[in-house]
């Protein structure tokens, strides 16, 4: 079959509903400044779907910045790969601040996150090698893992005996193969908002003999007494190995980075493909992360008011009775007893009804008979926004119950 023809026979589980998600379920555009309220479709939308936790998208300090650097440099500084030509004094400042800030030795700046824990996969392992990984990782991990090719086994969620049982699957095949384990989770599940269980994880160090990689996205900046991620709120920062966030969360930009002992940064400085062989992050992404990363270190406040939403959120949805799982960090699942086909009714009625944007979450990512709407506050929400959305829930609720959105039409054409 040619390569074009399969694709037009399975447009794949998302894309075989393009036809009338675009435009609005998927790919919808939000105009206007980056705020709590911005405009949909000509209307302006509470939005509880953007990950800047901390407000830094459009605080002014970080916006002088950000124009300062691109009037000074432009895009274009430094041209090529930071191996060949692409290095600077700045790089390698934020470099150092980095790992200062995240108490590891030593760090390397990456152009993006998801690419940069595919590569980090990539150039840690060999055939020899076994990845033992959380069965909710992020998809990043998922497709590094996919390119292993050794062996790779999969813990249920936060299940520490489970764990322990592909570490002992793990180490019988080193034994044989002279190679090592990799154990990979997150700092904080995008999804669910469970923390990874880090602090069981490094536990079993004292039995099994492996290194611990840990994709802190949402917990870098957010949790810990000063930020520096959910290692450092469970106290077991020390027995991470390996630490990544990205910027594109808490910094509100675009890059990540990861931090771990100077042999082997050094190492995946000369062996991670993705950054050899690209060009170097703009100067204007460097000076601007160095901007949010000086405002992390010096205004507590602004985690400190993350979290006065965060608290006012999901206590509020609690006392009304709603199923927020077992989250233990900002982000806040609504976990609703609904069939998949009362989502595009609950989206489109928050969205043209209400007022509120956030993301809708479906069967396979959550079970059968269970939609999520899934909420991330963010330090520049107000206690008014967290009060106009816990009614407008209430609504919904009430809607459902009665069983109305399985009786409603969305418009025809509504994606034009």
């Amino acid at each position: 079959m040619d390569l074009f023809e399969k694709i037009a026979a399975n447009r794949g589980p998302l894309g075989s509903h393009s036809h009338y998600a675009h435009g609005y379920f998927t790919f919808p555009k939000l105009e206007g400044e980056i705020k709590p309220r911005m405009i949909f479709r000509g209307k302006e939308v509470l939005t509880w779907s953007l990950n800047n936790y901390l407000g830094l998208a459009n605080h002014p300090e970080v916006r002088k910045a950000d124009a300062d650097a691109a009037a000074e440099y432009g895009m274009a500084l430094p041209m090529g790969a930071r191996m060949m030509s692409g290095n600077s004094n700045l790089h390698e400042q934020l470099e150092s601040e980095l790992a200062e800030f995240v108490m590891k030795p030593d760090c390397m700046l990456l152009n993006f996150g998801y690419q940069g824990v595919v590569s980090i996969i990539d150039a840690m392992v060999n055939r020899h090698d076994v990845i033992v990984y959380d069965a909710e990782s992020h998809a990043c991990i998922i497709d590094g893992v996919r390119l292993h090719a050794g062996k790779r086994f999969v813990y249920v969620h936060n299940d520490m005996q489970s764990l322990e049982k592909q570490l002992e699957r793990a180490q019988r095949i080193i034994d044989e193969t002279g190679g090592g384990i990799l154990v990979i989770t997150e700092g904080v599940f995008g999804m669910s908002g469970n923390q990874g269980n880090l602090r069981g994880v490094v536990a079993l160090k004292e039995k099994y003999q492996f290194r611990l990689f840990v994709d802190d996205a949402h917990g870098f900046g957010t949790q810990g007494a000063t930020g520096a991620g959910t290692g450092e709120e469970q106290g077991v920062q020390d027995g991470i190995d390996l630490y990544f966030s990205t910027f594109a969360k808490s910094m509100a930009s675009i890059g990540a980075f990861v931090a771990g002992p100077e042999n082997v940064i050094e190492y995946l400085r000369y062996n991670m493909r993705s950054q050899i062989f690209a060009k170097s992050l703009p100067m204007p992404l460097v000076v601007g992360a160095l901007k949010r990363l000086e405002l992390l270190r010096t205004r507590p406040e602004l985690k400190e008011n993350l979290w006065t939403i965060v608290r006012a959120l999901q206590s509020g949805l609690r006392e009304k009775g709603f199923n927020i799982g077992t989250t233990t960090s900002c982000v806040t699942p609504v976990l609703l007893s609904a069939q998949i086909s009362d989502a595009a009714q609950i989206t489109f009625d928050l969205r043209e009804n209400h007022g509120i944007f956030c993301s809708i979450v479906v069967y396979p990512v959550v079970p059968k008979g269970v939609i999520m709407l899934r909420l991330i506050p963010t330090a520049s929400h107000s206690l008014d926004d967290v009060a106009v959305t816990i009614k407008v829930f209430e609504a919904v609720q009430e809607k459902l119950s009665k069983g109305l959105y399985s009786k409603a039409e969305i418009p025809a054409g509504l994606q034009d």
